[in-house]
């Protein structure tokens, strides 16, 4: 039995090993966004009382995703521009979702991507 998972692990490492790099990040960046639409209720046709709500959760993901980003941004090529863009968009509900929103340059991915109004 040894053997069987063994060779299963070997297979999908090199799966991996052929994935690009731009989707690996594409991927991983496209998760964090979900995850961060969701965390903001923004699945709901009215997030504000949807129960998966979770504003703490969804800051740390989008700080998360902010970071990737920055750091990945002259990789991603044509990429790019789409995923900023959803980055913004995450940074914005989430001030529209916050009962006391932070003051620019600290939301949630801020002090990565700068001020977001």
């Amino acid at each position: 039995m040894g053997d069987l998972s063994d060779a299963g692990t070997q297979h999908n490492v090199r799966e991996l090993a052929d994935v690009p790099s731009v989707e690996v990040i594409s991927r991983a960046a496209v998760m964090l966004m979900s995850s961060g639409a969701e965390k903001l209720g923004l699945s709901e046709q009215d997030p504000d009382s949807a129960v998966t709500r979770d504003l703490d959760e969804a800051r740390r993901l989008i700080t998360a995703l902010a970071g990737l980003v920055t750091s990945s941004v002259e990789y991603l090529g044509p990429h790019a521009g789409p995923i900023r863009d959803g980055l913004q968009t995450l940074q914005r509900a989430f001030r529209e979702a916050s009962a006391e929103p932070d003051p620019p340059g600290q939301g949630p991915g801020e002090k990565y991507t700068g001020p977001v109004y």
